[in-house]
C-alpha cells in the first residue's frame, strides 16, 4: 500500500474514533511526506480534505494546509474530476472558516452542496453541512445555521457516527439557547459530553464547558460562568496550549471579570453614598470593608486585562484578525469603565475596522455601541465647549443608529437590544433629552430580552429606564396625563408607567420593605420586585 494511502487510512480511523493525540502524532510523523503532495499526487484532494478535518479537530499546523492548497492553481483545477474538485473546495472552506472568512466558507460550501446533492459518503455531506452551519452562526444567521446543523446530525446518524453527531450537537445547543430553550441546550451539552468523555477530543470537551459558561452568564451567574471558562481553558491547554479556542475563552473570561468588577464598584459607590448620609461631624466611616472591595475590584480589572493580553498573543500566532477585534472591543470597555475615554475610543475604532475587514456585522455593531457610549460619556461629562458637546451628541446618534442597522442584518436579538439601549441612552443624554424617543427604544429593548435573562444588558436597560424617569420629570408626565395627552399609549401602558414612578418612591418611604409596599398599594410582591429590578434599585439573584 502506498504511503499516502496507509497514512490516510490510519487518519480516518483515528478521526472516526476521535483519537486526537494519535492522529496528531501520525500527522507530525508524516509531515515531510505530506509536504511532497502535488496536484498530480494520487488522491491529493482527498488527502487535503482529510488534513483540513484534522486541523479542525486539533492538528496545530494550519500553515501546512494553506501551503498545500496554494499549489492547486486555476489551471490545475480545470483538470480535476468533479469529486476531487468538490473535496478541494471543502478544504478551502474549512481554511476560510478558521481564518474568520465566513462569506468565503459559505460560498464554497454552498457550491459543494448544490453540485453534489448525494455524496457517496454521508460523513462528508455531514461535514459540509456542519461547517456551513458554523459559518452562518458566525454571521448571526441563526435560523439557517440551525437548519444545516440539524441536517448534519441526521447525516451523521445515517453513517452511524455518534461521536460526530455529539460534536455537532454542541453547536446546535447554542442555537437552542439563543432561541430561549436553555434547558434543552444544557441537556444537549450533557448528552454530548457523555458521548465524548471517553475520547481525548479536547476541543469539543472545552467547547462544552465554554458554552455552559456563556449560558449561565446570561442569567447573571457570573461566578459560575467564570468557573466554567476556567475549566474550558484548562481543557484546551491540555490538548494545545496555543489553540485559538483557548484565546476565545480567555476573552469570555475577561468579559465576566469585568462584569464582576462593575458589580463591586457599584457596591463601593453605594457604600460611599450611605457613609455620607449616616456620618456625623467629626466621625469617619469604617474603611476596612471598603478597602477590601477596592482591592477586589483592582484584582478583577487587572485579571481581565491579563486575560486579554494573553488572548491577543495567541491570536497573533494564528494571525486571526477576528480575534484581535474581540480583544480590542473588550479592552475598550475596560478603559471606558476606568474613565480612560480617549484610549477606549482608539480601541473601539480598531474593533470596528477589523470587523469591517472581515465583514463581521456583529463585531461592527458592538464596536458602534461602544463608540456611542463613549460619545455619550463626553456629553454627560461636558468635555469641551458647547460646539464640542453638540458634535459628541451627533456622533452618539450616528453610531447608535448604525449599530441598529448592522444588528438588523443579523438574527442576534441581544445585539439588537443592545443597539436599542444605545439609541435610548443617546436620546436621553443631556443634549437631546428626547424622552419619548428614549422610552420607545427602552420598550423595544425590553421586548427583545428573553425570560430568565438577568445579566448586564438587563441592568443597562434598568439604568436607561431610571434615567428617563428621573430626568424627564415626573411632574411633566403627570401633567400631560391629566390633560389627556397620552401619546398614543394604551391604558395598560400608562398604568405600568405610573407604577414605575410610584412604587420606587413608596419603597423608599417604607424603609425598602417589599412586603410593606405590596400591602400599602394592594399589588403583588412579585410586581414590586420586577419594577424595582427594572429601575436598577434591587439586586438580581
Amino acid at each position: 500500500m502506498p504511503l499516502e494511502e496507509r497514512i490516510a487510512e490510519e487518519l480516518k480511523v483515528a478521526l472516526r474514533h476521535r483519537q486526537i493525540a494519535r492522529g496528531v502524532a501520525i500527522l507530525t510523523g508524516a509531515r515531510a511526506d505530506l509536504m511532497q503532495i502535488q496536484p498530480d499526487t494520487p488522491n491529493a484532494a482527498s488527502l487535503l480534505l482529510l488534513l483540513a478535518q484534522w486541523v479542525d479537530v486539533g492538528y496545530p499546523d494550519e500553515q501546512l494546509l494553506g501551503t498545500l492548497l496554494q499549489r492547486f492553481s486555476p489551471e490545475c483545477r480545470k483538470k480535476l474530476c468533479v469529486d476531487d474538485y468538490l473535496r478541494l473546495r471543502m478544504a478551502e472552506a474549512s481554511r476560510a472558516l478558521l481564518t474568520g472568512e465566513a462569506d468565503a466558507a459559505i460560498e464554497a460550501l454552498d457550491f459543494v452542496l448544490k453540485t453534489e446533492r448525494n455524496f457517496p459518503d454521508p460523513g462528508l455531506a455531514a461535514m459540509a453541512h456542519f461547517w456551513k452551519g458554523r459559518a452562518h452562526r458566525k454571521k448571526g444567521e441563526y435560523e439557517t445555521s440551525l437548519q444545516h446543523l440539524v441536517r448534519a446530525c441526521e447525516l451523521a446518524e445515517e453513517s452511524k457516527d455518534e461521536l460526530l453527531k455529539a460534536v455537532i450537537q454542541i453547536q446546535e445547543s447554542w442555537l437552542l439557547f439563543q432561541s430561549g430553550k436553555r434547558r434543552d441546550a444544557m441537556q444537549l451539552l450533557a448528552h454530548a459530553e457523555n458521548v465524548l468523555k471517553t475520547t481525548d477530543h479536547y476541543i469539543a470537551l472545552g467547547n462544552i464547558e465554554s458554552a455552559r459558561g456563556r449560558i449561565v452568564r446570561r442569567s447573571g451567574e457570573y461566578e459560575a460562568a467564570l468557573e466554567h471558562f476556567t475549566r474550558a481553558v484548562a481543557v484546551y491547554a491540555r490538548g494545545d496550549p496555543n489553540h485559538r479556542n483557548l484565546a476565545r475563552t480567555l476573552v469570555n473570561a475577561s468579559y465576566v471579570r469585568r462584569l464582576l468588577a462593575l458589580q463591586i464598584r457599584k457596591r463601593i459607590d453605594r457604600g460611599v453614598q450611605l457613609g455620607r448620609a449616616r456620618s456625623t461631624p467629626g466621625t469617619r466611616p469604617p474603611m476596612n470593608s471598603r478597602e477590601a472591595l477596592r482591592m477586589r475590584y483592582e484584582q478583577l480589572s487587572q485579571g481581565a486585562i491579563q486575560d486579554l493580553i494573553q488572548a491577543r498573543d495567541l491570536y497573533a500566532l494564528h494571525a486571526n484578525r477576528d480575534g484581535f477585534g474581540r480583544v480590542a472591543l473588550n479592552l475598550g470597555y475596560l478603559h471606558l469603565d476606568r474613565g480612560e475615554i480617549d484610549q477606549s475610543a482608539l480601541d473601539a475604532d480598531e474593533a470596528y475596522h477589523l470587523g469591517l475587514q472581515q465583514k463581521d456585522h456583529i463585531l461592527m455593531a458592538r464596536a458602534r455601541i461602544l463608540e456611542a457610549a463613549i460619545e455619550n460619556a463626553h456629553v454627560e461629562e461636558q468635555t469641551g465647549e458647547d460646539a464640542d458637546i453638540a458634535l459628541h451628541a451627533a456622533r452618539a446618534r450616528e453610531y447608535s443608529e448604525e449599530a441598529l442597522g448592522l444588528a438588523r442584518e443579523t438574527q442576534n436579538r441581544r445585539l439588537l437590544a443592545g443597539a436599542c439601549i444605545a439609541l435610548g441612552m443617546t436620546a436621553a443624554n443631556d443634549f437631546f433629552r428626547e424622552w419619548e424617543t428614549a422610552r420607545r427604544f427602552a420598550s423595544d429593548a425590553a421586548e427583545l430580552i428573553g425570560p430568565g435573562e438577568n445579566d448586564h444588558i438587563v441592568e443597562d436597560l434598568g439604568v436607561l429606564k431610571t434615567k428617563i424617569v428621573q430626568m424627564a420629570g415626573i411632574d411633566e408626565t403627570l401633567r400631560s396625563w391629566s390633560e389627556g395627552l397620552v401619546g398614543g399609549k394604551t391604558f395598560q401602558q400608562i398604568t405600568e408607567e405610573f407604577a414605575e414612578i410610584v412604587i420606587p418612591k413608596v419603597w423608599m418611604r417604607e424603609e425598602r420593605k417589599i412586603s410593606r409596599v405590596a400591602e400599602s398599594l394592594s399589588v403583588s410582591p412579585k410586581k414590586v420586585r420586577r419594577i424595582l429590578r427594572n429601575a436598577g434599585l434591587l439586586g438580581r439573584s
